[in-house]
């Protein structure tokens, strides 16, 4: 008995570990719920952040993929307040979360949410100005396939953000191998991230890091005339 006391807090903290990572990667019932509100929370300040980087206009068509509890798709739609926002994620716990989040903007007509995957998106072709993703890449089954699916979505013109607070080559990075390795996360280069967007089609990409905090910005372009 002695022995089994000795080993129980090792043992809860595995079981926690292994809650957390897949949470991380799909929320999943009431604790789900609860955890994509926090990682909106969480990743405000990169958000925040990213959008800088980017120009958006009052009427843009703009889809965030992989919207967790839907903070980002609040953010687009103060900044878009004339455009159409949409979000999507392959977890029905962040989906839940978003819409509730959003509701007012959902019941405006302005915002709308739904379940679907990066690899399959529900849209026609050219249906966007902007396409976001927030600390999601890192957990995309097939990236190549996935960037170019995100292309055609995309009106000539449009482009394509990808904001994440971790890097491979950020300050003290090495710190992040082994989280990312449980999380079973791409841990991406710049230039990486670079040769992404340019092997699926997209031009005029800059990327934007802060390594300190190991932020990074990556927004490519459709070729094409702006909208």
């Amino acid at each position: 008995m002695t022995d089994v006391l000795r080993f129980m807090p090792t043992a809860l903290a595995l079981v926690a570990l292994v809650l957390v990572i897949g949470q991380c990667r799909k929320p999943r019932g009431w604790v789900g719920r609860f955890y994509a509100w926090l990682m909106g929370v969480r990743h405000a300040g990169v958000t925040t952040w990213g959008l800088s980087h980017l120009v958006v206009a009052p009427h843009f068509a703009i889809l965030d993929v992989g919207c967790g509890g839907g903070a980002a798709v609040e953010r687009l739609a103060g900044i878009a307040s004339q455009g159409s926002i949409h979000g999507i994620d392959y977890s029905p716990a962040s989906v839940a979360t978003a819409r509730s989040r959003n509701r007012a903007a959902i019941a405006e007509g302005r915002v709308e949410i739904q379940q679907a995957s990066v690899a399959a998106l529900p849209f026609g072709d050219g249906s966007f100005d902007l396409v976001t993703a927030v600390e999601t890449h890192y957990y995309w089954p097939e990236p190549a396939t996935d960037f170019r699916e995100i292309l055609r979505v995309l009106k000539p013109g449009g482009r394509l953000a990808i904001i994440a607070e971790t890097y491979r080559g950020q300050t003290f990075g090495a710190l992040m191998m082994v989280p990312m390795m449980l999380l079973r996360a791409r841990y991406l280069t710049v230039e990486e991230h670079r040769q992404l967007f340019t092997s699926a089609g997209f031009s005029d990409v800059d990327v934007h890091t802060d390594a300190r905090k190991g932020w990074i910005c990556v927004v490519g372009r459709k070729p094409g005339v702006d909208g």
